[in-house]
């Protein structure tokens, strides 16, 4: 069994869903990780990543504000599942409900073995 890492991309960042359209999209997203737990292959949730506070250390340690919500694409949250390949893993992202979004898509990843320190 292997792990992989779903990454939920948005097209585009500043487009904001009404406070009714979240609360259906979450409870969607919810029923979605809930039925890969129910199969036990739910490894762990992240949430989205804030735009403000954020910096990006570049080389020579250069430091610079961003990114932004006006990026043309922005990672709205992640979840990490075990699956047997990268096959089922591609299954799993089929089902995500953040693919009704026009231009929204589903990276998947597979972990690479982690290193003890």
């Amino acid at each position: 069994m292997q792990e992989f890492m779903l990454i939920f991309r948005h097209e585009d960042g500043g487009k904001l869903a009404s406070p009714e359209q979240m609360q259906v999209w979450m409870q969607m997203t919810m029923d979605w990780i809930g039925g890969i737990a129910a199969q036990n292959k739910l490894v762990s949730t992240g949430s989205g990543l804030a735009f403000d506070d954020s910096r990006v250390v570049g080389h020579n340690n250069v430091v610079t504000n961003g990114p932004f919500g006006d990026i043309k694409e922005t990672i709205g949250g992640f979840i990490i599942v075990r699956a047997e390949s990268a096959d089922e893993a591609v299954e799993f992202a089929k089902g995500s409900p953040v693919l009704l979004g026009d231009g929204n898509t589903v990276e998947v990843r597979r972990l690479a073995k982690s290193v003890e320190l």
